[in-house]
């Protein structure tokens, strides 16, 4: 296991910053995620760290060590790609122990070590067939097996699940949350998907064109976002946000601009009798759930997560009240007020 720590890191391409001074302690075994929108900078991060990318300025250091002039090699980590990047002719067992072998390992040391990282990620039954006889999945644990035989010190994931269809990515997330508690491994991980982050993260840094919006576990994030941003960004639906003074009865701080509520924090109610009025514009039935898009005039649309079974339909006058104690104030820079 490995510590990692990001001292005030910059990268620039010519006269463009992407990295814009990131400061980040990673602690031995945690399990973090870079999110954020496509441009905002993760992978570029990620490949700093793995030192695939120079760093501009600052320091990137390793169990204590000044790691940034040093090349991918030395530093120990091991990183799995979007793309499998297997060697068609070669069974599963020789890609998995491929790099001991360029390595000069010892032919014992090797078969151990692939046969250990096949129990773990449970690849014994196909340790003699070549990736074109593997599904998607099968394919992604092999990547990942591959760089469990490297005891390296960290691993790094740059959005491993991104080929996969739905049902294999909620099968490899479960996949590689208990890798992480199997092997109380440090992990980096890059994705665009919020949900994979939530569901497998220690914490996550949420970043927005190169900079750490904020820093926190999921439930800190989603029950505590610290700008806009954040709110916005974590949660699906996302947060409704709506100008101050457009709601009835909501008590704000002083300097609010905007106000917040998730979709799950407001109620129906009759027409007049909430903190808004409305029309409902769409229904989407999800089954457990439904959505409810509804014309708040001034407030803008606002989005319900109300139960599956509703007899509202689109045109319906309704009312909607704020749960207490769950909505979120924003000042005009978009920063969290205490509410």
């Amino acid at each position: 296991m490995s510590s990692i720590a990001l001292k005030s890191v910059e990268k620039w391409f010519g006269p463009l910053q992407v990295i814009k001074g990131v400061d980040l302690e990673i602690e031995e075994g945690e399990f973090i995620i870079f999110v954020g929108p496509s441009g905002c900078g993760k992978s570029t991060l990620l490949r700093m760290i793995a030192g695939l990318e120079e760093t501009t300025r600052g320091q990137i250091v390793i169990d204590s060590r000044d790691a940034t002039a040093e090349p991918p090699s030395k530093r120990g980590l091991a990183m799995v790609f979007q793309s499998y990047a297997l060697y068609p002719h070669m069974s599963v067992r020789d890609n998995m122990g491929f790099s001991l072998k360029a390595a000069g390992a010892p032919k014992e040391e090797i078969a151990a070590k692939v046969d250990h990282a096949a129990e773990v990620l449970k690849l014994e039954p196909y340790l003699d067939r070549r990736p074109k006889d593997l599904s998607g999945g099968q394919r992604q644990r092999v990547a990942i097996g591959r760089s469990i035989v490297r005891d390296p010190t960290a691993f790094l994931f740059d959005e491993p699940l991104s080929n996969l269809d739905a049902a294999l990515r909620v099968e490899m997330r479960y996949e590689i949350a208990k890798l992480h508690r199997a092997l109380n491994a440090t992990m980096i991980y890059v994705t665009h998907d919020q949900v994979e982050a939530m569901t497998l993260a220690d914490r996550i840094v949420v970043l927005d064109a190169g900079r750490i919006a904020q820093v926190g576990t999921p439930r800190e994030l989603y029950e505590r976002p610290a700008n806009l941003f954040v709110a916005q960004f974590i949660g699906s639906p996302k947060m409704n946000i709506l100008p101050a003074g457009t709601a009835r009865h909501a008590a704000l701080p002083a300097g609010a601009a905007s106000l917040g509520v998730r979709p799950e924090h407001i109620v129906v109610t009759d027409p007049d009798a909430g903190a808004l009025s409305g029309t409902v514009d769409v229904v989407e039935y999800l089954g457990a759930d439904t959505f409810l898009i509804v014309d708040c005039g001034a407030a803008g649309q606002i989005t319900l997560r109300i139960n599956g079974d509703t007899e509202l339909r689109p045109g319906a006058r309704i009312g909607l009240d704020f749960e207490p104690g769950k909505t979120h104030a924003f000042d005009a820079e978009g920063q969290a007020l205490a509410v």
